[in-house]
């Protein structure tokens, strides 16, 4: 298989083009130079972003698929799938859950009702729409059979650069009292960015097409097996203090960002990212590694970069301050 990826030098897409350059095939990458290369790959410089930025893909080069994982303006989409129509079999664009309209109700599907607003031509506007308009510009040029719309969840794994997964790694790794916000067996869902990758080049490789929510079964581990699994590989002797959600609420926390995976079991947040039915995914193949490796491969990456991993410019980085942290443990009902 020929494989061109869009990007394909950080965190998804640097997943993908590993997991393919593993199954021997050849991959061509397109970026714009901030990181290096992965060593195998053709490399071709260029700007989505910028005039004549997909100049180095216009000379003729045709490829099996396309795996493209942009997430600001759809137009740059939309460039890209127009310039590879009829010179590549498959585009895949890994999209996003939170293309479906809010809240999501539990147990959503791919039939669930998408956002509103999306254009495949706009400008960068908000995250859901970006992603819609993303998917909306690959299937125009593609069409509904020559395009698979990778829905991801939550992603964690090594080379992560949103900072979710090695916050609480290195939060833990330093001891002491810690928050966990409970309950200690709230099931959450996501995937492992190396099984996302691996999915999505069988899905292309097999001709599969339309949306999939691509994010591990609902249960794949707890808060609980999810911190544990941190203390054990970084051989802390942190000690978890499982706190439930009032007085973490009650001191302004916010979920999912100063605690980075959790959001409480009893809210809107948390049928939208921990209750997504993924039985489509599963049933065409979807295989996720257990928590505690996708946990000890982070860790080992992370001691491999110094401990901090990169932080996406267009993101703040997560986690908590360790004032907000002691003042919830010092609250009667905090940390029992």
């Amino acid at each position: 298989m020929r494989l061109l990826v869009l990007g394909g030098t950080e965190f998804v897409g640097r997943s993908v083009v590993e997991a393919a350059l593993g199954r021997g095939w050849e991959v061509t990458v397109l970026n714009r130079g901030r990181n290096r290369p992965t060593p195998g790959v053709r490399s071709l410089h260029g700007d989505r972003t910028a005039p004549g930025g997909l100049a180095a893909l216009d000379d003729g080069t045709e490829w099996d698929a396309v795996v493209d994982t942009w997430s600001a303006a759809p137009r740059a989409v939309r460039e890209a799938a127009r310039l590879l129509r009829g010179r590549a079999g498959r585009y895949a664009y890994v999209s996003s859950i939170s293309v479906y309209a809010w809240p999501r109700p539990a147990g959503y599907t791919e039939e669930a009702a998408l956002v509103t607003g999306a254009a495949a031509d706009a400008e960068q506007t908000e995250y859901p729409q970006d992603k819609r308009g993303g998917e909306l510009a690959a299937v125009e040029s593609f069409g509904a059979d020559g395009s698979v719309l990778v829905r991801a969840g939550l992603i964690l794994g090594p080379y992560e650069n949103v900072g979710r997964l090695p916050w609480w790694l290195n939060r833990i790794a330093r001891g002491g009292p810690v928050l966990a916000p409970g309950p200690r067996d709230l099931p959450v869902q996501f995937v492992d960015a190396r099984d996302l990758a691996e999915w999505t080049l069988s899905a292309v490789e097999r001709g599969l097409s339309g949306p999939y929510n691509l994010i591990g079964p609902r249960g794949i581990t707890t808060m609980g097996g999810l911190l544990e699994a941190c203390r054990r590989v970084t051989g802390s002797d942190a000690d978890l203090r499982w706190t439930d959600p009032e007085p973490i609420l009650a001191a302004g926390i916010e979920p999912w960002t100063q605690l980075p995976v959790w959001v409480p079991q009893d809210s809107e947040s948390y049928d939208g990212v921990h209750r997504a039915d993924v039985t489509r995914a599963l049933a065409s193949g979807l295989v996720c590694r257990p928590a505690e490796e996708t946990v000890a491969d982070t860790w080992r990456w992370l001691r491999g970069v110094g401990g901090t991993g990169p932080v996406r410019a267009d993101r703040t980085a997560p986690g908590l301050d360790p004032e907000a942290e002691t003042r919830v443990l010092g609250v009667p009902g905090g940390g029992s």
